[in-house]
Parts: C-alpha cells; sequence; structure tokens
C-alpha cells in the first residue's frame, strides 16, 4: 500500500503539473467518479500548491446512475439541466482547467433502455455545445486520464480476483503513463519530444491523401484538406501555455476532408460509448458520410450515435499509432477508449478538431465548413488499426510515401 501511495502521488503531481499545467490563481475543474475520492484529493493537494484558485469537483456514481436510469422518465435524459453547462461554460469563461477521470464499467449501461440512453447522449452534446468550444479550440487546457475503480478492473480482467484485477489495472495505468519510471516528468517530457519529431515530418510533407488497407478487409482513401496541421502529444492554449491533454498518448492525428473519404473500414477493438459496447464493426463510406454499417454487438447503439446530427456520419479525426507501442504490447483490451485508442490507428465520428486546420480556431462555422471541416454535436474515437494496417499517403505533388507498414511506422 505504501508504494502504491507514492505512485499515486506521482500520478497526481504529473497530472497537474504536465496535464493540466495548473498556473497562479487558476481554477480546476475536476469530473470524476465516487471511488476516486483520495485521488482526487492528491489533485486537489498538487493543484493548490502550484497555486490553483479554487478546485471545483463533479461527482459520478455507477449505483446512482443505473438508478437514474432505471427510475427516472424519458424527459429527465431530454433534458440536460441547464445549471450544469452553466457551470462549466463560467468556469471555461473564467480561465479553469478541466481534468476528466474516465473509468466507468464499460457496459454500465447495458441493461438500461437504449432510447433513454440516446437522449442522454444527445440531450448532453446540445446543452454542452458552447462549453466544448473551449476544450476542442484549445483555448483552456484539458486532460482525460483514468484511476483504477472495481467494476471496470473485473471487465478488464474477468479471471482474477477482484483485489488482483484492481491490482493489475492499477500497473497497467501506471506503466501506460510513465508513472512506474523513475522521473515521469522526464520521461513525459522525452515522449512528447519523440511524438513531436513523427508531427514535424508529416507537417513537412504536405499530404493529400491516405489510402488505408488491411487484411481484415479494410480498404479506405481518405483525403486531408490543404492546410490541415498534424498535432500530438502536447498542446498550446490560445494564451501559449503548453499541456497534455491525454494521459496516456502515443497518436499523431489531424483532420480528413469532411467529403473525402471513400472505401470500408473494419474495427478492431471494442468501443465503449455511452455505458455500452460496439464490436467487430464495418462501415462503408461515400464522399465522406457513412452509407451503410453493421456490428456483431452494439448495433443499435451505433445507429443512436449516427442519429446525433449529420456530422456524426461523417469522420473529423484521423489518428495514427503505431502497433507496436507501450499499450498495444501489454494484450490487454481496456474496453476504455483513452488506452484502447492509444493502442491503435483510428478515427473519429463528428466533430473536428478546428486547431487541425491553419487559421481553424478563428473561423466561423461556415468558414470551417467551406474549407471541408467536418461539425457535429458529438465527437468518438474507434480503433482500426492491427499489425497488418498499411498506409500509403499521396503528397500535393503527386509522391507516394508509406506512411505505416505491417501496423507501424515506416519511416
Amino acid at each position: 500500500m505504501k508504494n502504491l501511495d507514492k505512485l499515486l502521488e506521482k500520478y497526481a503531481k504529473l497530472c497537474v503539473k504536465v496535464g493540466i499545467n495548473i498556473k497562479e490563481g487558476q481554477p480546476l475543474v475536476i469530473n470524476a467518479p465516487i471511488e476516486g475520492l483520495e485521488f482526487v484529493r492528491l489533485l486537489s493537494k498538487n493543484a493548490y500548491e502550484l497555486g490553483a484558485s479554487e478546485v471545483y469537483v463533479n461527482w459520478s456514481d455507477e449505483v446512482l446512475t443505473k438508478l437514474k436510469y432505471k427510475n427516472s422518465p424519458m424527459e429527465v435524459f431530454e433534458n440536460y439541466p441547464k445549471w450544469k453547462a452553466d457551470s462549466l461554460e463560467d468556469f471555461a469563461k473564467r480561465g479553469a482547467g478541466f481534468i476528466s477521470i474516465s473509468s466507468d464499467d464499460p457496459e454500465l449501461l447495458k441493461e438500461m433502455d437504449p432510447k433513454k440512453v440516446a437522449a442522454a447522449n444527445k440531450s448532453a452534446s446540445i446543452a454542452l455545445k458552447e462549453y466544448r468550444k473551449y476544450t476542442m479550440n484549445d483555448i483552456n487546457p484539458w486532460l482525460v486520464i483514468s484511476i483504477a475503480t472495481r467494476s471496470w478492473a473485473k471487465k478488464v480482467f474477468p479471471k482474477l480476483e477482484e483485489e488482483k484485477a484492481l491490482k493489475s489495472l492499477w500497473d497497467a495505468i501506471f506503466k501506460a503513463t510513465r508513472i512506474d519510471q523513475e522521473d515521469p516528468i522526464k520521461a513525459w517530457e522525452d515522449h512528447m519530444g519523440n511524438l513531436k519529431e513523427k508531427v514535424d515530418f508529416l507537417n513537412n510533407k504536405k499530404i493529400k491523401s491516405l489510402h488505408y488497407t488491411s487484411k481484415n478487409g479494410t480498404d479506405l482513401k481518405v483525403e486531408l484538406p490543404i492546410d490541415h496541421i498534424w498535432a500530438g502529444g502536447g498542446s498550446i492554449t490560445s494564451s501559449g501555455v503548453p499541456f497534455a491533454p491525454n494521459m496516456p498518448t502515443e497518436e499523431v492525428y489531424t483532420m480528413p476532408d469532411k467529403y473525402g473519404v471513400d472505401g470500408v473500414i473494419y474495427s478492431t477493438k471494442p468501443l465503449n460509448y455511452g455505458g455500452n459496447l460496439i464490436d467487430e464493426f464495418k462501415l462503408y463510406f461515400e464522399k465522406g458520410k457513412v452509407v451503410d454499417f453493421s456490428a456483431s454487438v452494439g448495433e443499435e447503439v451505433l445507429k443512436d450515435l449516427f442519429a446525433i446530427d449529420e456530422g456524426a456520419k461523417h469522420l473529423g479525426e484521423v489518428a495514427l499509432v503505431p502497433f507496436d507501442s507501450p499499450i498495444s504490447n501489454s494484450n490487454i483490451i481496456f474496453m476504455n477508449t483513452l488506452f484502447d485508442e492509444n493502442a491503435s490507428c483510428h478515427f473519429a465520428f463528428g466533430k473536428a478538431y478546428p486547431t487541425n486546420i491553419k487559421g481553424g480556431e478563428d473561423m466561423t462555422d461556415e468558414e470551417l465548413e467551406a474549407h471541408h471541416v467536418n461539425n457535429s454535436l458529438t465527437h468518438v474515437d474507434f480503433m482500426v488499426g492491427d499489425s497488418t494496417t498499411s498506409i500509403v499517403a499521396t503528397t500535393l505533388d503527386g509522391k507516394t510515401l508509406q506512411i505505416f507498414k505491417d501496423g507501424n511506422w515506416a519511416f
């Protein structure tokens, strides 16, 4: 336990100092499961030590969430509380940092009414649209992390006793976030430097399109907009403060042309969406839009995702992650997008990050559309990479370049 306490302290310090990079007088908002009480206290202690003016926590509880879905009428899920959205927007306007802890049971809402789940996802997306402009445009620093919880651990390690499963999940989290290293902060600085090398290489190549193929049947061509920007590792707020939005992270990413995706793509890992799993799905694209799809697990959930709005049927993110990466090499299916997306090349349905195109953060919605930047109320990552993934780029001057071969970087 003493060793765990030491690792948790290092983890909290990394999240606040490198992840959010909290500044003197800055508020911090934390979204956390009630099981994370002790860790949230550590985050708060470290934030205050670095000068945070206030730490505000939004708590969630799986038992209460299930009770709500079982007993509350549909109108509750169709109307996201305005005070919640107003609170987040107010903190964003005050320059707050935002930490979200993603650690729910992957199948928390499996037995619940799917119409309630879909309604809740849509109403939250609508209500939080203004708040999300602050995070998706990197106006405010934001960070997504995870902690080990009992319900999640039992799903990841179903053959282990509860305490052993919990310990195994903590060990996996600490390894993926480099907390197990002697100096995690230095390790993160080095890691982000390595990712930046890949970012700089891709930005210098002026890529026009990417062609994905894989032995599972994937054959997809993805056009990239002119003036797209590759990013990865760390980000910088509009006021010039560096931060790391995801811990762990192994990706380098940009945006696709909203109307330039054609072909078929197969998923390679389960997608945890809205407390349900979607697995073994394939998608057919024409002119950027999903025109047909199927899934062995969660097909109705996937259908509800696409029904959120028109933009949900288009892609908003293209992300490259080598198959030979720390999370992938752990051979653990986390059933948590934060981890699984960093073990595999992936895309995202829905809204693109405006920061992935030159001047995008200052464009209106109409200007973004003119540049073929996808807009949506949602943004959902899904995994498509495996050990046979090949990605060939075509540059603006007509040259071809192998980006990925056998699932890994080819340069």
